[in-house]
């Protein structure tokens, strides 16, 4: 356990679960069983409810909590993660949403597991903390029924009513834990894992309030097609021509690889750009418009398989061929993956043959001459179109249809900031807590000093419950705040949470 992390005995004690004896008597028991977690022996003793040591446990990693007997597991979800590798590290995959994956853990804290899920993945991990034996027995019963062909796992807590409105009924459909299922669930419900917010909240966080519509007014768009809107295009508009000195992106953290790559490219007449971080890259995507990019897997900040999937995804930037290297990913089947599932023009592995890549970025250029239907200009004004409808609609009361907008927006131009950032305003508004996060984390990825940005971002990790998210946010905060007297706000209300 690490020195900075609380001890659970210490918070049983405070929060009043045990008294001293009754802890000194489960730390003997647990002694004497090797490998047995506090919580879990404090559940078997009876001594403790399982609910109040989910809190305690939720304190100290800083993290939700999940019970298990109120989740309706979609079995479909476990396929995501082999049945030894979730029994090895006590990790369940409880929903998937598009592109996040939301895990009960015994242990949230792993890094080095979470990082390996997200990679197999292809997923964002927000990780939930349970208690060990119970998510011990819940991973063998839902892997259980996936082998038998059934379709989810219910929680022993589950009400009836709640199971009818998912379409499930108990007794035909699913593994079900024992137990009766008449009370609505007090904890996390896995369709929507979502902390629900009360009035009260919004006088808790003080300065912290998130409000769309005042940040939306101060906030002006600063992007070079704010200012002039143009009408979406009706006709097929003209191809851009390649340029007579293509310009290539080169991204590499190794200094001497990337100025080898950039002093070669040079030569054969190319414009050569470059950066050594995964955001750099992405603001030079957006600024410059490269006609190919050459890139390495592993960077500092974003990873290259999420730059790929960024550029690929996008109406605006897709057409760019992206020639991925790397030392770490081998193997033809990484390489057939990659232009699978990413979408990139060529896979090399390192050391590669400088003849190699000067081959290949003339054969990515030579295959992208016709493809580029519609000017970056045109593109801007459509995402720029988009970001105004956006706003016109949440003006007039309409959300779904301005979060609709600004999705729409995304879909041409995921590098721009201001429709990440009000989108993200926008579904928090609408309690949509983690994809909000999702689009507040893009926003200050691409503009990493913006107060507004990181300090809603703070707001909704601490609606969400992940304490120690949010502090880290707040801390961030601290040095890009306007002013001394909002700089002394967010110390007080550090404190409040320290």
């Amino acid at each position: 356990m690490d020195s900075d992390k609380k001890k659970l005995g210490k918070i049983l004690l405070k929060q009043r679960l045990v008294t001293p004896d009754e802890l000194d008597d489960l730390l003997r028991e647990q002694k004497a069983h090797p490998g047995a977690r506090l919580a879990s022996t404090a559940e078997r003793s009876g001594r403790v409810a399982g609910k109040d040591l989910l809190k305690a446990l939720s304190e100290q990693h800083g993290l939700p909590g999940i019970d298990l007997d109120q989740v309706v597991i979609p079995l479909e979800n476990l396929e995501l993660i082999p049945a030894e590798i979730a029994q090895r590290h006590l990790i369940l995959p409880i929903l998937v949403k598009e592109d996040r994956l939301f895990l009960a853990m015994a242990d949230p804290n792993d890094r080095r597991v979470i990082d390996e899920i997200e990679f197999v993945s292809g997923r964002r991990v927000f990780p939930y903390v349970a208690l060990h034996d119970r998510l011990q027995h819940v991973i063998e019963r839902a892997y259980r029924a996936l082998a038998q062909g059934e379709e989810h796992y219910i929680g022993a807590a589950v009400p009836a009513d709640y199971l009818a409105s998912l379409g499930i009924s108990a007794a035909t459909d699913g593994a079900s834990a024992p137990g009766a299922r008449e009370s609505a669930p007090a904890g996390v419900v896995v369709d929507k894992p979502l902390p629900q917010r009360g009035p009260a909240d919004e006088d808790e966080l003080g300065i912290a309030e998130l409000s769309a519509r005042r940040d939306a007014k101060a906030e002006a768009p600063h992007e070079p097609f704010a200012s002039q809107v143009a009408p979406l295009p009706t006709s097929e508009p003209p191809r851009r021509p390649m340029p007579e000195n293509p310009k290539v992106l080169v991204v590499d953290d190794e200094d001497d690889i990337r100025k080898l790559l950039v002093r070669v490219l040079g030569q054969k007449g190319y414009e050569v750009i470059e950066a050594s971080k995964g955001l750099q890259a992405l603001q030079l995507v957006r600024d410059e418009s490269p006609d190919v990019i050459l890139l390495d897997a592993m960077l500092p900040e974003v990873h290259g398989f999420d730059i790929c999937r960024r550029i690929k995804g996008s109406k605006r930037y897709g057409h760019i061929p992206v020639i991925m290297v790397s030392a770490i990913y081998r193997g033809w089947r990484v390489a057939e993956d990659l232009k699978s599932s990413y979408g990139v023009e060529t896979f090399l592995e390192k050391p590669f043959k400088i003849g190699d890549v000067l081959l290949h970025v003339e054969r990515a250029l030579a295959g992208r001459t016709s493809e580029v239907p519609e000017t970056d200009d045109m593109l801007g004004r459509e995402a720029g179109r988009a970001l105004e409808l956006g706003m016109e609609a949440y003006r007039n009361g309409d959300i779904d249809q301005a979060i609709e907008q600004l999705r729409r927006g995304l879909g041409i131009d995921p590098l721009s900031f201001q429709l990440h950032y009000h989108l993200g305003l926008l579904l928090g508004r609408r309690d949509d807590v983690f994809d909000a996060i999702h689009e507040l984390e893009t926003a200050v990825d691409l503009q990493s000093r913006n107060f507004s940005a990181i300090k809603n971002l703070a707001v909704l990790y601490q609606r969400a419950g992940f304490k120690h998210k949010a502090i880290e946010m707040w801390e961030r905060s601290l040095s890009a705040a306007p002013d001394e007297e909002t700089r002394q706000g967010i110390k007080e209300h550090l404190m409040s949470l320290l």
